[in-house]
């Protein structure tokens, strides 16, 4: 078996030389077959060898969705040089950080160059041009093959060293847990700037050898087209998504895939339930990190429990808190990250032993199943009690009138943290959410004010930026 993701890669395309394997929807849709992904990739990684670029340097890639940007990406790891994915939509000062981190020799971008003068940056045109031959796929499993920057919902972004070894381990998981075959052809609407856009849906799918077709932007309407047309068997979503395709009545078009996946944020319980209600599509939740990639995930076969992550995928070994108690997961497994790029100190603070300290507060369902609390810089404590944000959130979506909600805690001089709510939703009735939550959850729990607004802020994978919330 292929010890790493491009031998995975060179695999698949020459066993199914003449089948399509990629396929991308913007403006028009542009396919390639195996054959011609293995030779397009193939001269893109002569090309950048010819720029300067070795095995283990550093390459800035504006992770833009077009068919030259993601076939540069797999030919920069064919070279065993290092991915390092920027988004589009980074402002100057955003990009110019990461340059002057990673000190990459060259800088890839589609849409606008980067920013830098030492940095040589190509546009266009490598998909025309033919060089001497290199040697390529021979990185070795303790080589990095990613650098990725968290997605920053608090303070400065740290780059997250992946190894080979780190993103062979996860392909193995994934394939294996998740059943994902050459039959299988998989619709990405996901960013690929990172861990979930770029390496589980796009590379770990090529790797599989399933058809993979990437969509430039997600809109419910086109997305769930592209479903039938495309003959789509998996999909991996984040809940904001599957929350547009509701809204639009659209949950149906999910009936025929064998497997609908969501992630990088927590999926509501009614949400779960209406996609099920609406298609009888149990979506499977999974939970990772960019410094863990994925180890906790409901099963394909068994019970998908909602509210729930799943349960330890294989080779993962979890540090959970004894039964009904809540506590901090740490997490040691072949994918656990290498530590973060020039940062040691950082690095101690999450990582001993091989074990990754997550900072998110879990506990065990009745089946032993994870249930993911919060993170740990979340918690609120008011009156010296322990309120949990998700717990609250998921009993205020059961309020009509409410469309979306974050909990967040508030300075106060009386309890040190008041509960706040935030609200999104015309027809909320905040006499009615008081007389509810008075019934369900214990006074300290009960949200002390409701504030609305018009939306709440989130991130590009749909995370909710709590603390752009906490304010007066």
């Amino acid at each position: 078996m292929a010890s790493t993701l491009p031998q995975r890669w060179v695999g698949a395309w020459a066993a199914q030389p003449l089948r399509e394997a990629l396929c991308v929807h913007g403006e028009q849709a542009e396919r390639f077959t195996g054959e011609a992904l293995a030779h397009l990739t193939a001269r893109i990684a002569q090309e950048l060898a010819h720029e300067g670029v070795a095995a283990g340097d550093r390459v800035v890639w504006e992770a833009a969705i077009s068919s030259e940007a993601i076939v540069s990406a797999l030919a920069v790891i064919r070279l065993g040089a290092v991915l390092v994915p920027v988004a589009t939509f980074q402002s100057d000062l955003e990009r110019q950080r990461v340059l002057d981190d990673v000190d990459p020799v060259v800088a890839l971008a589609t849409k606008r160059p980067g920013v830098g003068d030492k940095v040589r940056h190509r546009t266009a045109g490598l998909l025309n041009t033919a060089v001497a031959e290199v040697e390529l796929d021979c990185a070795q499993g303790d080589d990095l093959a990613f650098i990725i920057y968290t997605s920053g919902t608090t303070g400065v972004p740290k780059g997250a060293m992946v190894s080979h070894a780190n993103v062979a381990a996860q392909a193995s998981m994934i394939i294996d847990s998740w059943g994902i075959t050459p039959e299988d052809r998989l619709l990405s609407a996901l960013p690929l700037f990172h861990v979930h856009g770029l390496i589980v849906a796009l590379m770990i799918s090529l790797g599989a050898g399933a058809g993979v077709v990437v969509a430039d932007r997600f809109d419910a309407g086109a997305f769930t087209d592209l479903l039938g047309v495309e003959a789509i068997t998996t999909t991996y979503l984040v809940p904001t998504m599957l929350q547009r395709i509701a809204e639009n009545s659209l949950l149906r078009a999910l009936s025929p895939l064998r497997l609908a996946v969501s992630g990088s944020a927590p999926l509501p319980k009614d949400l779960f339930e209406a996609v099920e209600a609406h298609s009888g599509q149990r979506i499977l939740e999974r939970y990772g990190m960019t410094e863990t990639l994925l180890t906790i995930s409901n099963p394909l076969d068994g019970e998908r429990r909602a509210g729930t992550v799943g349960l330890a995928l294989p080779g993962v070994e979890l540090r959970l808190p004894a039964d009904g108690e809540e506590a901090e997961l740490f997490v040691k497994s072949p994918t656990v990250f290498q530590g973060y790029w020039n940062k040691p100190e950082a690095t101690a603070e999450v990582l001993a032993d091989g074990w990754m300290r997550s900072g998110d507060i879990v506990r065990l369902d009745a089946k032993g199943y994870v249930v993911v609390c919060g993170r740990s810089k979340e918690l609120i404590i008011s009156g010296g009690f322990n309120v949990y944000p998700s717990e609250i959130e998921d009993l205020l979506r059961g309020v009509a009138g409410i469309a979306d909600v974050a909990v967040v805690g508030v300075a106060s001089e009386r309890w040190g943290e008041a509960v706040v709510a935030y609200v999104v939703g015309d027809d909320f009735d905040e006499a009615q959410a008081r007389l509810q939550m008075a019934e369900l959850v214990s006074p300290y729990k009960r949200p002390q004010e409701y504030r609305k607004i018009a939306e709440l802020p989130r991130n590009a994978l749909g995370k909710l930026q709590r603390h752009l919330l906490r304010g007066p």
